[in-house]
């Protein structure tokens, strides 16, 4: 009974997150070493032989009580969803849901990641958003509580002195305590309403059924506890004697308690509680009854699931299914992924408890006559090693690699040789060759054909594998406990010695999760190498001629990748790295073709395992990015100037009129090069550049940015500034389809005037409006207009706070500044990318593509030039 897996709803922040993550860590290690405490004395091969000798009628029992307790958990869910989104659910796709979430998220723990994700997958297909789904989650988790709060209740009532702690107080203020929690119930239930609400409570809306389904929730999650509990509670020793209050009150605390630790399964930390509160330590029969509990509540759910959603992956079952069973379970086959990460993950477990246990000795002395030592040394080692591989490449699966699955598959054929060459195991061979088997009927969800690369292992599944390995070396330690150790047992090798064999494994698999966390700290996720300069097609050129917007020009860069439309008439240019394919802007091409595109692009990333983000959108195309589920974080503002209402008349143009004549005095004259003429002065404008660059303490950029390429340069009209005949400052320019007008790379020598880039960009919208175009683009000022109010979100926060106090690092105010002053039209500009923790990572990438790197950022920024274009993610 797991009711309580999602009861974290919503993790708090901040110092309150650290010690939720230390309280966890205490609790489990506490109840751990209270665990090895109270069964030190027992021989495993006592819990084996009790284990078996239990009863077919206590087991059938079992399955019963744990079939009755799956029906009420679906229950869970089927009233929940009828209270949260009437009419928009059906009762088996909840159900469904409800009993596989919870069959996951009880054997697997991260019960948000598990359930959570089962949940969201499922309702999100039937239209409910993530606010939606959440009430869902917070109504069974509700229930749970109301029944456990009844549970208490009518314990301190009729049984007070069967209550852990409450029998210090005296019984008349216990039944008065169970008596005011039932009149605190019957209360709410009373003031609920004919119809569903809410309550505000710390800051949380909290959605309240009517009162018939508070009432039905109640009575399932009563139901839910007792048939949980009798699970258990027939599969224990006969003569223990325990009174109903106190086994219903220890049985739900040790759930909550295993749900606090966080440890997957709760598995050591309810046991511990278990035996601890019913004062049961050293029976090896207690432990056996719990060992096989576990088996039936927490194993035989997963496996039903596992084998039912395997079935489904056939078509041939399919297609005999009834439509409304199918339903749900098509609902179910978009987290396959997940479902088969957890059952390879399991089965990398089962080799490696596998490895820490004595071998059967009849096997062992069946195999002397077969096969030679040192085969079944070598496949009991191997045996180790191939569980922590498993390990690992469940996480590739995750993400849907094509190469895990390959390598799985391998792995598992591996290791069900190993295991039945080192003690003919085929118990556990078996389970290898069905978690194959389930893993070739699911081939079809592993499309993508990104490399393994275990450098992306996440830290948390990377101590999820440490915590595995602790715990199967604890487990070999307490099998060989009595074997004195000593250098030599390493270097034995004998068909009697399981205690040698342990012991290499246990070092092998330390050294080989030492080496992963080496590898995954020197390889970090993120970065990449900078792709190599290519040759930029005719067609993508021809777009971008054709194209209004003048950002459109920087894909002659050379630097980028390009997704094609089918007409070949609109493009998405974009760069690779980390884990994201960052797009450039929006599609340039045919407006009609942009949706398509888009979602195209998105699939491209999906198929290699990678985010598809969007840098740098215009706000007219949001609503599609809105539509991908993708958060947006504003970026800043870009500056346009109106060419046509542009003069050097009145006052306000004042500053400009004398920037004009000063440079006219000072002997500088504007002038635009042709293109086919830039290459005969690049070398005049390379001079510039590397004079600009030193004393800027710069460095190139890229992606988003043009920097000095002769090739780049040569594609376009060049303005420049002549002083004495010497050019001393120049800009290449952009057009944009006779509409707009822009720069990109404007270097200049300093010294030579003050007001020397206030003329050159007088002097180009003067050009401009000459040619007929309508808009001069100055580019983007970051950070610029980024809301400024207490309830904004955490990026407007920290962006409005790198804006006011960054100009050590980057001149942010003196380049809105500066492109203020011609009064230009601004406009925002976003980044769309998927939320939550990818979006820092995002952030460091989108970096990487423009700057190199945050050191090259700030190092190339922190002098800059109000006068040069700039964007920064």
């Amino acid at each position: 009974m797991s009711n309580t897996d999602d009861m974290a709803v919503a993790e708090p922040k901040g110092l309150r997150s650290h010690a939720g993550k230390v309280l966890a860590i205490a609790v489990a290690a506490v109840a751990l070493v209270t665990l090895h405490q109270m069964i030190s004395g027992i021989d495993p091969s006592d819990i084996q032989r009790q284990a078996f000798t239990l009863s077919p009628h206590a087991i059938l029992a079992a399955i019963l009580a744990t079939s009755a307790s799956f029906v009420a958990l679906g229950l869970y869910d089927v009233i929940a969803s009828r209270s949260v989104a009437p009419g928009r659910v059906t009762w088996q796709i909840a159900a469904l849901s409800g009993m596989a979430g919870y069959a996951f998220s009880n054997l697997l723990g991260f019960h948000l990641l598990t359930g959570g994700a089962i949940r969201f997958r499922t309702y999100s297909r039937s239209g409910l958003d993530a606010g939606e789904i959440g009430q869902i989650v917070l109504l069974t988790w509700l229930a749970i509580w109301l029944a456990f709060a009844v549970m208490v209740a009518m314990a301190l009532i009729f049984d007070p002195a069967g209550i852990p702690l409450m029998d210090l107080i005296h019984p008349a203020a216990d039944r008065l305590l169970g008596v005011a929690i039932l009149l605190g119930l019957i209360f709410a239930i009373v003031r609920a309403r004919a119809h569903a609400s809410t309550i505000n409570l710390f800051g949380w809306t909290i959605p309240l059924p009517q009162r018939n389904m508070i009432l039905l929730q109640l009575l399932v999650g009563t139901f839910d506890i007792v048939a949980s509990a009798a699970t258990l509670y027939v599969l224990l020793p006969a003569d223990v004697s325990v009174g109903p209050a106190l086994f219903l009150t220890v049985y739900a605390t040790a759930l909550v308690v295993g749900a606090i630790s966080h440890v997957p399964g709760g598995i050591g930390v309810f046991e511990a509680t278990v035996i601890a509160g019913l004062g049961l330590a050293g029976r090896a029969d207690v432990l056996a009854a719990l060992v096989v509990y576990r088996l039936i509540y927490y194993g035989l759910p997963f496996i039903v699931a596992a084998i039912l959603l395997a079935a489904f992956e056939s078509r041939y079952f399919v297609s005999r299914l009834p439509t409304r069973l199918s339903a749900p379970l098509r609902s179910l086959k978009t987290v396959m992924p997940l479902i088969t990460s957890a059952i390879v993950f399991m089965s990398g477990i089962v080799l490696l408890l596998s490895g820490a246990t004595p071998g059967i000795p009849a096997r062992l002395d069946a195999l002397e006559d077969v096969l030679p030592l040192s085969l079944v040394e070598s496949s009991h080692f191997l045996g180790s090693l191939l569980g922590l591989a498993l390990l690992i490449v469940a996480y590739g699966l995750r993400r849907r690699l094509f190469h895990a699955w390959a390598i799985s598959m391998s792995l598992l054929v591996m290791g069900a040789l190993a295991s039945m060459a080192k003690g003919i195991d085929w118990e556990e061979a078996m389970v290898l060759g069905a978690t194959a088997l389930f893993l070739f009927l699911c081939r079809d969800a592993f499309y993508r054909r990104a490399p393994l690369d275990v450098s992306r292992v996440s830290w948390r599944w990377l101590g999820l594998i440490g915590l595995v390995v602790a715990a199967t070396t604890w487990l070999g330690y307490f099998s060989y406990r009595d074997v004195e150790y000593s250098n030599q047992l390493f270097w034995q090798f004998e068909w009697s010695g399981d205690a040698t064999r342990i012991l290499r494994a246990t070092i092998g698999l330390a050294i080989g999760v030492f080496v992963l966390a080496m590898y995954r700290l020197i390889h970090q996720p993120g970065g990449g190498k900078v792709r190599a300069k290519t040759e930029v097609h005719a067609d993508i050129a021809d777009i971008v001629a054709q194209s209004p917007d003048t950002q459109a020009n920087i894909a002659l860069l050379g630097d980028k990748e390009f997704l094609l439309s089918p007409s070949e008439k609109t493009f998405i240019m974009y760069g690779r790295a980390g884990n994201s394919l960052v797009s450039l802007g929006d599609p340039i091409g045919n407006p009609a073709e942009a949706n398509e595109l888009v979602w195209r692009f998105r699939e491209v990333a999906d198929k290699q395992a990678k985010r598809a983000v969007f840098y740098g959108v215009q706000p007219e195309n949001l609503p599609l990015y809105l539509d991908m589920g993708y958060s947006l974080l504003k970026l800043g503002e870009v500056a346009r100037v109106n060419l046509q209402t542009f003069n050097l008349e009145g006052q306000k143009n004042q500053e400009f009129r004398y920037a004009d004549r000063r440079v006219t005095r000072e002997e500088i004259v504007f002038e635009i090069i042709p293109a086919v003429q830039v290459p005969s002065v690049m070398a005049e404008l390379r001079d510039v550049s590397d004079t600009w660059l030193k004393e800027k303490n710069g460095s190139e950029k890229g992606f988003s940015l043009g920097h000095f390429d002769p090739d780049y340069l040569a594609r376009f009209d060049c303005a420049v500034m002549k002083q004495h005949g010497r050019i001393v400052a120049f800009a290449n320019i952009w057009r944009g389809g006779g509409v707009e007008l822009s720069v990109d790379l404007m270097r200049y020598k300093s010294g030579v005037s003050k007001v020397l880039m206030d003329a050159l960009f007088v002097r180009l919208f003067l050009y401009g409006k000459e040619q007929g175009y309508t808009w001069f683009n100055l580019g983007a000022a970051p950070l610029s207009g980024i809301p400024d109010h207490s309830l904004a979100s955490r990026w407007s926060r920290l962006a409005r706070l790198a804006f006011r106090y960054g100009d050590e690092f980057y001149n942010f105010g003196g380049l809105r500044a500066f492109k203020q002053k011609f009064s230009p039209v601004w406009t925002p500009h976003y980044l769309a990318c998927p939320g939550g923790f990818n979006i820092p990572q995002v952030l460091l990438d989108v970096n990487f593509l423009v700057s190199g790197g945050l050191g090259r950022l700030i190092g190339a920024n922190s002098n800059k030039a109000p006068g040069q274009k700039s964007e920064a993610a």
